[in-house]
This record gives structure tokens, sequence and C-alpha cells, in this order.
């Protein structure tokens, strides 16, 4: 069950008619910024957490006057 090229044109044709010619660019970039938020969260899962919230409780805060 693999796409070929008559597949994806059909599927291009069909996202031409559905967005307009001027909304693709749009449409590429917000997805293009989908996928990098993807991977970028993928890749923050697989590192192990550092504990910051615990060294920024122990400095001294600068509103006690």
């Amino acid at each position: 069950m693999g796409l070929g090229p008559p597949e994806l044109i059909i599927v291009l044709i069909i996202v031409l008619v559905l967005f307009g010619g001027a909304k693709l660019p749009k449409l590429a970039k917000s997805l293009g910024e989908a996928q990098r938020e993807f991977k970028k969260g993928q890749d923050d899962g697989d590192k192990p957490k550092t504990d910051e919230a615990s060294s920024e409780a122990t400095k001294p805060s600068d509103s006690a006057s």
C-alpha cells in the first residue's frame, strides 16, 4: 500500500483546491514548524532532565528586604 507518483499528484491537486495557491506557503511553513517541534520534543524526551528547579530554590532571594 505505497504511494506512487499518480497518487501523490492527486493528493497535491486536492490540497491545492482546498487551500488555494495563496495559502500553500503558510501551510507548508506551519507544517515545517510542527515537524520541528515534534522532533525537538522527541529529542528532549531522550535526554535526562536536569534538576534546575531545586538549584534555584537554594539560591537566596533578592526580595528579602
